[in-house]
């Protein structure tokens, strides 16, 4: 049978999106009133067609029926303790604590600069912090569990007692129970939840938050020619496999997210059509993140124009991000991404 997958398209914000809804020319996403949509994007495997959504009554019942269970998701308010969805988007401030990370590699690992750090980072906006002590950059070799605590733990330690939302990136069932008891609040790891077998049952033991990540491959192999039969349905695919495979294991709880890797596993062409069709995953009914900052598509895409930083790439890749409504942005300039949210949003509101 034919699958059919619904991406909310065709967005409204600010005072624009306000009047839409009050009007009923538009659906809130998220229950937002703040954003909103009129058009369904409809896609299979081999067909795409967009539909208004004052046309849906016009499709056949098993289309319909589809429709309306995919809009409850993408309508549904998220609930995530500790987490305001309704003023999105959520920073996750990046904070690596190892000596070779992309970007910021043994900048923070020394003293207190991580623990400083995440002080600058809460005071400019960020409402998670993101601790980790692997690199996972492409090519990267995997580090033995005890020297990675040993590079997180004090820092751990220390930022507890700033009561701010705290996420580990690990992909060590071992790393999680140690985190879980500093009282670390969310699981964040970039396998997948395939890296470790043990993984599973801390999460269920738990009941921790965590992060679905996708990933092709592993850190030393995911960018040695990554393919898709289709880049933007197969990772929906791998979510929903995913999601129910948790269900079974006993995972009741929705305080999940869903990361569609940018960079893990996908070559310039796959990270564009995974940015551009990002609404995509509303219909999963889960929170989305994306880590756009400082990622290498951006400069694939402006050449010459490169930076240190890619402030510009990581700011525009950002709002398009905002504007589809992605809830929470993992960035390492905090500051300026929070400026230029600022300034865009006071530009949408009268």
């Amino acid at each position: 049978m034919k699958k059919y997958y619904t991406r909310a398209c065709n967005f409204y914000y600010g005072d624009e999106s306000i009047k839409k809804v009050k009007n009923k020319n538009s659906i809130p996403l998220n229950n937002n009133k703040f954003i909103s949509f009129d058009t369904l994007e409809i896609i299979t495997r081999d067909s795409k067609r967009k539909i208004h959504i004052k046309d849906i009554s016009l499709e056949n019942k098993e289309l319909k029926k589809k429709i309306k269970k995919d809009l409850n998701l993408i309508k549904k308010k998220k609930l995530f303790k500790k987490l305001n969805f309704s003023n999105y988007p959520i920073f996750m401030g990046i904070i690596n604590l190892t000596p070779d990370s992309f970007s910021d590699g043994g900048k923070y690992n020394k003293k207190n600069g991580g623990f400083d750090h995440a002080k600058y980072l809460i005071k400019k906006g960020c409402k998670i912090i993101d601790i980790g002590g692997e690199s996972t950059r492409p090519g990267s070799k995997e580090v033995k569990k005890k020297i990675e605590w040993k590079r997180i733990k004090e820092t751990l330690k220390k930022i507890k007692k700033l009561n701010n939302f705290i996420s580990l990136d690990t992909r060590k069932s071992w790393i999680m129970e140690k985190g879980i008891n500093y009282k670390v609040n969310l699981i964040n790891d970039i396998s997948g939840l395939n890296y470790d077998s043990n993984t599973i049952n801390v999460l269920k033991k738990t009941n921790i938050p965590f992060v679905i990540h996708h990933i092709q491959g592993t850190p030393q192999t995911m960018q040695k020619n990554p393919k898709y039969k289709n880049v933007l349905l197969d990772i929906y695919d791998f979510f929903e496999r995913k999601i129910n495979e948790i269900r079974d294991k006993g995972i009741k709880h929705n305080n999940i997210i869903l990361d569609p890797g940018i960079g893990f596993g996908k070559n310039l062409k796959h990270n564009i059509i995974l940015i551009r069709n990002i609404s995509l995953f509303h219909s999963l009914g889960f929170p989305i993140m994306l880590g756009l900052s400082r990622k290498k598509f951006i400069k694939d895409l402006s050449g010459n124009n490169d930076s240190k930083e890619r402030l510009g790439g990581t700011i525009s890749s950002g709002l398009y991000a905002m504007m589809q409504g992605v809830q929470i942005m993992r960035v390492h300039n905090i500051n300026e991404v929070n400026q230029s949210i600022k300034v865009f949003k006071t530009l949408n509101f009268k």
